[in-house]
């Protein structure tokens, strides 16, 4: 893992100057969160999903209740889909929870319910991209790999490209392979998380500032890569001005209140609603009064009815519901 590394580094000169440097911060900076506590490639992978634009606080408070409804990949592939839809209302982009039901049921179909663990076979999973499929490879299996995630990302541009507007991907790619370690054996595996933690809480425990230990070579493995420059991008984030600005991918969200996404979550709240309310569905006229009311407390005017037929039209097509007799309803699968 020596050498130099490409970019500009200031005083780290080499890429072991600045593993050195990202594990010494992970190790100060360690966050100990639930989905960290486990090696279940079910848990992992719907951290991973819950996680995209998703403040850690929120999902730290929404996950046990959905381990409670879905325990497993099974018993999330047997769900009916407005239940999974049902339990995902209030954590954005819905589109995710058909994904993940998707998802869970292939692999109980394909995989016997085991994940796979190659990128190949991840990727090809509904709502699994590059980076998903990578953390469930880091976290659950301890592989190697390229993690291009949001705080992996500020880590790499703050350190190797300080001054650099518009950074694409690709600078970053052959950087973070460079510097992700080899997976362990299969014994080393079992034992480094463990020893890992156990040297944070002591530190902790003894009310340690500074000079905190570099985990040992037995213990840098994929995982605990990952978990440390996440850790450390996540403070980065708080401390800087956020350096994933400058990367060439870099959008910012747009605005969530009035805009199209707003009515389509809103119009999915209705009829996920309309189950035990209306079981027959609901019709057009009546989408539209209920989205009108959500634009009248707001301020805003009334909708236009093609553009509530157009996101029908649209959920549809996604496989959030169907249109039965002029009456739409949630699709069960």
């Amino acid at each position: 893992m020596s050498g130099e590394v490409p970019g500009s580094l200031g005083p780290l000169a080499s890429l072991d100057a600045f593993r050195t440097l990202i594990r010494t911060e992970g190790a100060r900076l360690y966050r100990d969160l639930p989905w960290r506590r486990t090696r279940d490639p079910y848990i992992v992978w719907l951290s991973e999903v819950m996680l995209q634009q998703t403040q850690v606080p929120r999902v730290e408070t929404r996950m046990p209740a959905w381990l409670d409804r879905f325990p497993s990949v099974q018993a999330l592939a047997e769900a009916p889909s407005s239940e999974v839809l049902a339990a995902w209302q209030g954590m954005g982009y819905n589109r995710r929870a058909l994904a993940l039901h998707r998802a869970a049921q292939t692999v109980v179909a394909d995989y016997d319910g085991v994940f796979p663990r190659e990128t190949k076979q991840l990727v090809a999973l509904p709502g699994i991209g590059p980076a998903t499929a990578q953390g469930i490879r880091s976290f659950a299996f301890d592989l190697p790999g390229v993690y291009l995630e949001t705080n992996v990302r500020t880590v790499f541009l703050h350190h190797l490209f300080p001054d650099v507007p518009a950074v694409p991907d690709r600078e970053l790619v052959p950087l973070i392979h460079a510097a992700c370690p080899d997976a362990p054996s299969s014994t080393q595996g079992d034992r480094s998380q463990a020893a890992a933690g156990q040297a944070c809480s002591a530190q902790a425990d003894q009310g340690v500032e500074s000079g905190f230990a570099i985990p040992q070579d037995a213990e840098d493995t994929p995982r605990a890569w990952y978990y440390a420059l996440l850790d450390y991008g996540a403070y980065l984030k708080k401390t800087v001005p956020n350096p994933s600005r400058r990367s060439a991918g870099y959008t910012r969200q747009s605005r969530f209140e009035g805009s199209r996404r707003q009515k389509r979550a809103h119009i999915v709240r209705m009829l996920l609603d309309a189950r035990t309310e209306s079981p027959q569905g609901l019709d057009l006229e009546s989408i539209a009064r209920g989205v009108d009311a959500l634009e009248r407390a707001a301020g805003r005017e009334p909708v236009d009815r093609a553009l509530v037929a157009s996101i029908l039209s649209d959920l549809a097509r996604e496989g959030f519901c169907v249109e039965q007799s002029g009456a739409w309803l949630i699709k069960e699968s």
